[in-house]
């Protein structure tokens, strides 16, 4: 082997060590003290409600952790929150006045949040014991019912020009 490849060497390895590092940092977490900071400064509607998405699934998180520890009840009011600040978040798009067909960002991104979100809500029912599944499976309905109002305004029924 030449001397080309061993230079290139220590190149790759730091290439490789500044990806890692990049996506340390992508990763990391949000803190609801910090999205809550964010949130009442924050003016644009699109803006503001990918902040409210991104806490929402902060709560999600929470919910779980709470089950995970045994806390059930706790773990249902966290579900509640969750689901508020989704609704708060499609609110928000709504009352933008932003035609969701034409400019769909925060739309999107707010339908993809519910649908992984329903995905996981799915799973997560599966592990409360049979007798406490109820108030998950009414979020997870909930869920699912106002991701069809976000792809009814993302994609509007066809109406043909009148000539």
């Amino acid at each position: 082997m030449g001397g080309t490849g061993t230079k290139r060497l220590p190149l790759c390895l730091v290439c490789c060590l500044v990806l890692s590092a990049a996506t340390l940092l992508a990763r990391r977490a949000d803190k609801e003290g910090d999205l809550l900071a964010r949130l009442e400064h924050e003016t644009d509607p699109v803006r503001h409600a990918q902040l409210e998405i991104r806490l929402a699934h902060v709560k999600l998180a929470q919910a779980t952790e709470a089950f995970d520890l045994g806390n059930i009840t706790g773990s249902r009011e966290l579900l509640g929150a969750f689901l508020e600040r989704l609704h708060s978040a499609w609110s928000t798009l709504q009352k933008s006045g932003r035609p969701a067909h034409k400019r769909p960002q925060g739309f999107k991104e707010l339908d993809i949040e519910l649908r992984e979100d329903a995905r996981y809500l799915e799973d997560l029912k599966h592990r409360f014991p049979y007798s406490d599944r109820e108030p998950v499976e009414k979020v997870a309905h909930e869920v699912d019912e106002l991701r069809n109002e976000v792809l009814k305004a993302l994609f509007p029924p066809f109406s043909p020009k009148k000539k």
